[in-house]
């Protein structure tokens, strides 16, 4: 006939656990993965073989034309040629795994090499830019093969479109996987390679375009005034751009948070977990693309023992990867309220 005694909840009943573990294990499904390394290897090493050959004909159109626009925009592809190499670097820098002397991994390596490849845009392309502007307007002579110089410009606009498209297709789908607008999402992002080869590309079409403004209106009026003025403003957008750029490395090599949505939601899930009284201090923080270190003080209930509390850290982890795969680590610190903590010492 059965046991006959009365039923008496467990410890985990009380806390809830059972049911945490049931609710936890049906949103594996519905929730955002992580950036994808592998994918941006790929859009860094196509847009480095593009700028590399693109590079190349800049080159030859400037030494045919004399053009300072061609040759801003030769060294604006060495430089993006040169921040390939060293955003490739950064993401096979920042995968390696932890080790004694690094316990949270190599992550923010990566972007201390996306930071240099951020200087090198800089130096080799906007300052040398400039420069050739500069000095095009006040000493420069017409130039000529105007013809050359746009067939170059045609085949590396070609080319850098297809660039563009692999990147922004990547920025696509992490935008819509994160339910964000693409420029939010470019602004977030702890994916900087894929960032900087979407930024870079999209300056490299419309510097191209400049320079062909530029080349046209000096052919047409005859005075090298327009192909030095080209140059200049694309030596500008490079500034821009670079800025942009280790303004985001710096903040990431520091330590930046999580997303707000993202922060909000895995304070909304530790909340909800049965067993936590309140969260009086929650912190997030960045530790390479794709990677996020949680902590977090917890005011657990009183009924809870020791090993509850472990069940309910372990379950609040499993429900933090279930939301973004890329949680690493998790450090739960068990505190009294603290208007709690000064009843128990009025002295602290």
């Amino acid at each position: 006939m059965g046991d006959l005694r009365p039923a008496v909840p467990s410890r985990d009943a009380r806390c809830g656990l059972g049911t945490y573990r049931r609710r936890v294990s049906g949103d594996d499904d519905r929730q955002p993965r992580t950036e994808d390394g592998g994918e941006s290897t790929v859009t860094v090493l196509v847009a480095g073989a593009a700028n590399l050959s693109i590079a190349v004909a800049k080159a030859v159109g400037a030494a045919v034309s004399g053009s300072a626009a061609m040759l801003s925009e030769a060294a604006h592809s060495v430089a993006d040629t040169v921040t390939e190499v060293l955003l490739f670097v950064a993401i096979r820098r920042g995968r390696r795994p932890p080790d004694a002397r690094h316990p949270l991994g190599y992550g923010r390596e990566s972007y201390l090499w996306a930071l240099l490849a951020a200087l090198a845009t800089f130096v080799a392309g906007a300052v040398v830019s400039m420069l050739e502007g500069v000095n095009k307007i006040l000493h420069g002579e017409q130039g000529n093969g105007l013809l050359v110089s746009y067939v170059v410009l045609a085949v590396a606009f070609v080319m850098e479109g297809g660039s563009f498209l692999r990147a922004l297709q990547q920025v696509r789908r992490g935008a819509r996987r994160w339910r964000m607008r693409m420029p939010s999402f470019l602004r977030h992002t702890s994916d900087t390679a894929v960032k900087a080869v979407a930024l870079e590309d999209a300056a490299a079409l419309v510097g191209l375009v400049i320079a062909a403004v530029g080349l046209g209106l000096s052919a047409a009026t005859g005075s090298p005034l327009w192909d030095g003025l080209a140059s200049v403003v694309i030596g500008l957008m490079l500034v821009v751009v670079a800025v942009s750029l280790v303004r985001s490395n710096s903040s990431l090599l520091v330590g930046r948070a999580a997303l707000p949505v993202l922060e909000e939601t895995l304070r909304h899930d530790l909340s909800g977990v049965p067993g936590v009284v309140s969260i009086p201090l929650f912190v997030t923080t960045i530790t390479g693309p794709g990677r996020l270190l949680v902590a977090a003080k917890v005011e657990f209930s009183g009924e809870c023992t020791a090993g509850d509390i472990e069940r309910i850290a372990d379950d609040a982890e499993r429900r933090f990867v279930a939301r973004f795969p890329g949680v690493e680590h998790v450090f739960l610190d068990p505190t009294a309220h603290p208007s709690r903590r000064r009843a128990v010492d009025p002295h602290r």
